[in-house]
């Protein structure tokens, strides 16, 4: 039996990279699952790439009314909710002399009250579920300064402190409701190639298999393996948690980095 049979999840930001991997995978072991993202066309295809346990809806998570929909949406196409990803991002690139206000409010809009618009709009669907799982998607920007990601960075910490009171609010009240951080590193995916100049036409090789050296990017995949396993049923004594995907990064000394 596939670990997720007959759940059900939403993944947010779910066109293409991180949340796209995370979509595709969740329908591999068995979920049916709604993507979800702000571009609509480009969603709906790779919904129907995916196949029959998969629907799309364009949403803005920065939007209630937006959230409202798909919650409702999403109850309509498979009856309720297990499993809400919020992976939803963007970058702008400016240290804290050089990031406006305007994109400090942009940034967090998404990433900070998106967030909290999913989870809050999203719970009482998820109250049904007998194993409910939000996973929030952060960052080792909550562990490490990154001045030239400063807004990124704000917003990130934000939410990895909203995953630990949802998650405490869930057991003090009696949801059943699991409530939890992934804090990835460096990944193959279109938005790390645009902040590196590079763009989604110059992708870098990483191994399917085998361990990675320090240096190297992940592939999506090593976000979205942990993605499963938080919305799965063997999980179900994590919540509050916070889980590092990145290769060690955070674990190693500054001073021997090469």
């Amino acid at each position: 039996m596939k670990k997720l049979e007959g759940k059900i999840a939403l993944v947010t930001g779910a066109a293409m990279g991180l949340g796209l991997a995370d979509a595709k995978m969740l329908a591999e072991e068995g979920a049916r699952v709604l993507l979800t993202d702000i571009d609509e066309d480009r969603v709906r295809k790779e919904a129907e790439a995916i196949g029959e346990n998969a629907r799309s809806i364009k949403l803005d998570v920065s939007n209630p009314e937006d959230w409202k929909l798909a919650i409702k949406k999403v109850e309509e196409f498979f009856g309720g909710l297990d499993i809400l990803v919020n992976n939803a991002g963007i970058v702008i690139v400016a240290d804290p002399e050089n990031c406006t206000l305007e994109d400090f409010r942009k940034t967090n809009s998404i990433m900070n009250e998106g967030v909290f618009l999913g989870m809050q709009i999203a719970l009482p669907l998820l109250k049904k579920s007998s194993n409910g799982s939000i996973i929030n998607m952060c960052s080792t920007a909550t562990h490490l300064g990154y001045p030239p990601f400063f807004s990124y960075s704000a917003a990130k910490g934000a939410v990895r402190s909203m995953t630990k009171s949802m998650a405490i609010h869930c057991q003090m009240t009696g949801l059943p409701i699991r409530c939890n951080s992934i804090h990835a590193g460096g990944i193959e995916t279109p938005m790390v190639q645009n902040v590196q100049g590079r763009g989604d036409e110059s992708p870098i090789e990483i191994p399917l298999n085998g361990v990675l050296p320090s240096d190297s990017l992940g592939r999506p995949e090593d976000v979205a393996r942990m993605v499963v396993f938080l919305a799965s049923d063997d999980a179900r004594f994590l919540t509050g948690a916070e889980f590092l995907v990145d290769n060690g990064l955070v674990a190693r000394p500054a001073d021997i980095v090469q």
